[in-house]
C-alpha cells in the first residue's frame, strides 16, 4: 500500500520533470461561493492533467530491464497522454488502448506523444483481452490508471504541494475537493495531506449519474455505476472505485459531492473568465462543487482542476451557455 514515504520517494523521482502548479484565487469566485476558494490548476501540468505525475512515478519506479521493454495502458485520454509522454521521455515504447469514442483531441495527443494507439469498441470488444494479448506478445508492463501503488504515490505529490502552498498562505483548515474517478488521485492527495496538513478534509467530487465513490463511501461497500459512458465528464468516469483506492478513501475522505453537467460547464466558463485557465468538464467538477455545493465545507476551500484536455466544441458550448 502507498504511504507517505512512497509519496516522498515519488517526489524525488519527479523532481525536475513535473510542474509545481500554483494555487489561484479570484474575489469573484469567492463572492459566488460565499467563502474563500483556491484552485489548484493541474490542467497546467504536462499533458494537461495530473496524470503525468502518476505515469512518471510508475515508469521511473520500474526496474531498468523491465522498463526497457515498454509499457501498456488503458485510458480514455488523460492517463493515456501521461503514460505516452512519460514513456517517450524515458525512451521506451508505449501501447495505449483507448475507446474509439474517446475525445478526438485526447486520441490525437496520445499519438503525438509517440505512443501506439489501439482503438476498441466499448460495446462489442473486451479491452482487457486486447491488453492481455498485446502484453504477452511484446512483454509490456501494465501501468494501471489508479489501482497501482506507484501511480497513487505520484498523484500524492500534488497533495504535498497543496500542504506547502497552504502553509505559505497561512491556511490551517480547509476542505480540499478533488475530481474523482477510480480514486488514485484523491487517494494520493489524502495520504499526503493526512501526513502534512491534518486540519484538511478531502472530499471526492463526481458528476451526477456517475457517483459511485460518493455512494460507496456512504454505504461502506464498493458500489458500481449503472453506465460506463454517456457523460461530458468522460475523464473521471470509471465503473467503480478501485480495490486499493477504496480502503484509503474510506479511511481518509469526507463525504462525496455530486454536481450536474450544467454546473460543471458553468465552472469551466468561470475558470476561463476569472482565472484564465482551460478546464475540461470532468476536471471542473471540484470547482463546481466548491461554487454551488459548498455550504458544509467551511470558510476555505481548495478545489483541484484536474485536467484541461477538452475538445473545442465542448469548450465553446460551456462559454456560450454561460456568457460572462
Amino acid at each position: 500500500m502507498t504511504d507517505i514515504a512512497m509519496i516522498e520517494a515519488a517526489r524525488a523521482r519527479l523532481d525536475g520533470h513535473v510542474r509545481r502548479t500554483p494555487l489561484l484565487s479570484s474575489p469573484f469566485l469567492d463572492e459566488i461561493a460565499g467563502r474563500r476558494i483556491f484552485v489548484k490548476p493541474e490542467c497546467l501540468q504536462h499533458t494537461g492533467s495530473f496524470k503525468f505525475r502518476g505515469a512518471w512515478s510508475a515508469i521511473s519506479g520500474l526496474a531498468p530491464e523491465v522498463r526497457a521493454k515498454g509499457v501498456i495502458a488503458f485510458s480514455s485520454g488523460n492517463h493515456a497522454q501521461g503514460v505516452a509522454l512519460a514513456a517517450k521521455l524515458h525512451g521506451i515504447p508505449a501501447v495505449i488502448i483507448m475507446p474509439a469514442d474517446a475525445p478526438r483531441i485526447k486520441i490525437e495527443n496520445t499519438r503525438a506523444y509517440g505512443a501506439e494507439v489501439v482503438l476498441y469498441d466499448r460495446a462489442t470488444e473486451d479491452r482487457d483481452a486486447i491488453g492481455a494479448r498485446l502484453s504477452a506478445e511484446r512483454n509490456l508492463t501494465l501501468v494501471k490508471p489508479f489501482d497501482e501503488p506507484l501511480v497513487i504515490a505520484g498523484q500524492g505529490t500534488a497533495g504535498l504541494e497543496i500542504a506547502e502552498q497552504a502553509e505559505e498562505l497561512g491556511i490551517e483548515k480547509a476542505g480540499v475537493l478533488v475530481p474523482t474517478g477510480g480514486g488514485g488521485f484523491i487517494s494520493g492527495v489524502s495520504l499526503a495531506l493526512a501526513a502534512k496538513a491534518p486540519g484538511f478534509t478531502v472530499h471526492p467530487c463526481e458528476p451526477e449519474g456517475f457517483d459511485d465513490v460518493t455512494r460507496s463511501l456512504a454505504s461502506g461497500t464498493i458500489e458500481k455505476n449503472a453506465r460506463q459512458s454517456g457523460s461530458l465528464c468522460d475523464a473521471i468516469i470509471t465503473p467503480q472505485p478501485g480495490n486499493i483506492t477504496f480502503p484509503i478513501m474510506s479511511k481518509l475522505c469526507g463525504a462525496g459531492l455530486v454536481v450536474t453537467e450544467d454546473e460543471a460547464l458553468k465552472a469551466m466558463a468561470l475558470a476561463f473568465s476569472r482565472l484564465k485557465i482551460v478546464v475540461e468538464p470532468g476536471g471542473a467538477v471540484a470547482l463546481a462543487a466548491a461554487l454551488f455545493h459548498g455550504e458544509t465545507l467551511g470558510d476555505t476551500v481548495i478545489a483541484v482542476c484536474s485536467g484541461g484536455n477538452v475538445d473545442s466544441d465542448i469548450f465553446r458550448m460551456a462559454l456560450e451557455r454561460n456568457p460572462d
